[in-house]
């Protein structure tokens, strides 16, 4: 149940097509569907603005559909996906609208909503390789109602390239910074705009980046002001607060 589910019952009361009793039935509704392999979350709209993602890493194909199903049983007009294989597409979009986005491995059924944030969200990469996590943040982000503005292939070993892009930098109300290497890119952006930036470091690089450490490692100790990191390879993380951020009121 999301949030503007709850004002369209209580508008009904207001307007005596529903009575008290009815509508706290409604909301009484049992706040989670027991599949068995499964409690899908039917209040997390309500609680927190958004509805459950699923994580398809780790589950089959029928379980990630079973679950996207159940959520459109009960209302949901879009549900997201994330880290969903290919192998998972024939069997999840069998009877459901899917459309599935390879690069990020982000699945979803129905509709992007249109966007209703104060602001654009800037998602910026060192390089093409990190794309895969940018999609993820990016498309996370479009799903939770934001205006994404894509900068890719925008890192340090060519300054320039950044500097280049100066006004969507200095006009977001968020920017999602995501880099492996030397995760240097978050502390640039961070001297060059007066929002947040929500630094992703990515598991890309030579065998001394350890895996994504480095760039993690580098982005907790910037120097510029106004940073903060999530874990590696964390898009949807990223894009989540970065939704948050973009909805708080002015």
């Amino acid at each position: 149940m999301e949030q503007q589910e709850v004002r369209n019952i209580l508008e009904r009361v207001r307007a005596g097509d529903c009575t008290v009793e009815q509508a706290v039935l409604a909301l009484k509704m049992e706040p989670f569907r027991d599949l068995g392999f499964a409690k899908v979350d039917r209040h997390r709209g309500l609680r927190q603005g958004a509805a459950e993602v699923i994580y398809g890493a780790g589950k089959t194909p029928e379980q990630i559909h079973d679950i996207a199903a159940s959520m459109r049983e009960d209302g949901q007009r879009a549900v997201l996906i994330t880290r969903m294989s290919p192998e998972a597409v024939p069997v999840v979009g069998r009877d459901l609208p899917l459309c599935y986005h390879e690069t990020g491995r982000v699945g979803i059924v129905g509709e992007i909503p249109e966007p209703n944030g104060n602001g654009n969200i800037v998602v910026a990469t060192g390089g093409t390789s990190d794309m895969p996590v940018a999609e993820e943040a990016a498309l996370t982000a479009q799903m939770l109602g934001n205006q994404v503005v894509r900068l890719y292939d925008v890192g340090v070993a060519g300054l320039h390239r950044t500097l280049a892009h100066l006004e969507d930098l200095m006009s977001a109300r968020v920017i999602i910074a995501i880099a492996g290497m030397e995760g240097a890119l978050a502390s640039v952006i961070g001297g060059l705009a007066d929002c947040p930036v929500i630094a992703v470091p990515t598991s890309v690089g030579y065998g001394a980046s350890f895996g994504g450490l480095s760039a993690l490692l580098s982005m907790l100790n910037s120097c510029a002001s106004g940073v903060s990191v999530v874990n590696i390879d964390n898009g949807f993380g990223a894009g989540y607060l970065a939704s948050m951020i973009n909805h708080q009121s002015l």
